[in-house]
């Protein structure tokens, strides 16, 4: 039943034909688990507690960080270096104080992926990687659970419905992921801070449409808006069905993606190790590859600053013979310098894992900057 609170709260719902008090009823009584509390999680959570969906799972391992403040619009700068699932729920209970909100900080994985869907009637993806994107997918269809699915590039986003009343899967869409470093994630890329709420917000309006019965869902559909171009086009999606009949998830799905061939003969080194070995005093060349812009941000003291771009005409100042750690805002940029500088005979080359960011995250520490 719905309260005399929640019934004026939800009063410009309830007078919508097709909605009313039983279609309130249906969105208190739904479960929905948002996978990613980033930019476009934060829009979906917001308008999907506005709404009045009854309990909502918020999935997210990592903490807020200054570069987020652009588009995730649910931090503020006091977030920063706070969990994301922590401080969005604690805005969110505030919005709304009749929405169940449940908190699940840590990674998703192959062991956890099913199990956790199981608990929820719709899954919604805010991911911005390709394993996790995989990994939801498959999960997904093996649950049983609709998959609502968005992804952002600089000007341009996409939004679907995967696995809805028999419909075609991610993988009918994406058979294949992109060779790694095809594609850039928006933190090497850039993104337009409004995009992320263009797509989240039609995310969080599939997701209603499912649980209320109405409208037409995108559904073997592919929406794809560019906001710079002022265009929308809808693609058809074929529905192959060898993809919906896994039974199984993959064991690796940073292999499946490629993403373990870009570790350079397995050489990397964590933050807290290379803390250590630089407290030590040891003779460590620090090569930065992020843009100009990015070392104005944060810049590494002592270290060699050589923009990614640059290095197919600069690589002769990086050292031959002195252990070289090459760091990056993500960790990525800077394992395809390695690759590149392999091709030159460099042996002598460790790349920093999960780049600067990693260093926050894990070592007490500041990273030598100035």
């Amino acid at each position: 039943m719905l309260s005399k609170e929640e019934i004026a709260r939800y009063a410009r719902h309830i007078k919508i034909d097709g909605v009313g008090k039983e279609g309130q009823l249906k969105l208190k009584k739904a479960k929905v688990l948002v996978v990613g509390a980033g930019g476009l999680g934060c829009p979906v959570l917001q308008y999907l507690v506005a709404a009045g969906v009854g309990t909502i799972g918020v999935l997210d391992d990592d903490v807020v960080d200054v570069s987020n403040l652009q588009r995730q619009i649910l931090f503020d700068i006091d977030d920063v270096d706070k969990p994301k699932v922590e401080r969005s729920i604690a805005k969110l209970a505030k919005q709304n104080p009749y929405v169940n909100l449940v908190p699940h900080v840590f990674r998703l994985t192959n062991t956890n992926a099913v199990d956790l869907f199981a608990l929820y009637d719709i899954v919604i993806d805010g991911s911005d990687n390709f394993p996790t994107r995989y990994l939801v997918n498959d999960a997904c269809v093996i649950a049983g659970k609709p998959l609502v699915f968005g992804s952002i590039y600089k000007f341009e986003g996409q939004i679907s419905v995967f696995n809805y009343k028999d419909g075609p899967s991610y993988r009918c869409l994406y058979p294949t992921p992109p060779k790694n470093g095809e594609v850039a994630n928006c933190s090497d890329i850039g993104v337009i801070g409004v995009l992320p709420g263009v797509i989240g917000t039609r995310m969080a309006a599939e997701c209603i449409k499912i649980i209320l019965g109405l409208g037409e869902v995108l559904n073997g559909k592919l929406l794809l808006t560019d906001i710079l171009g002022n265009k929308n086009m809808m693609l058809s999606i074929t529905k192959k069905e060898g993809n919906l009949a896994r039974k199984e998830l993959d064991a690796d799905y940073e292999e499946f993606c490629g993403m373990k061939e870009e570790k350079p003969l397995g050489e990397s080194i964590f933050a807290s190790e290379l803390a250590q070995r630089l407290i030590k005093g040891e003779n460590i060349i620090l090569v930065d590859v992020r843009e100009p812009f990015e070392q104005e941000i944060c810049l590494i003291k002592n270290s060699i600053t050589l923009p990614l771009g640059e290095i197919p005409d600069r690589f002769e100042e990086i050292e031959l013979n002195t252990p070289v750690v090459m760091v990056c805002h993500h960790g990525m940029r800077s394992l395809s310098a390695i690759r590149f500088l392999l091709t030159k005979g460099y042996t002598n080359l460790v790349n920093l894992e999960g780049g600067i960011h990693s260093w926050a995250l894990n070592v007490d520490k500041e990273m030598p900057t100035y």
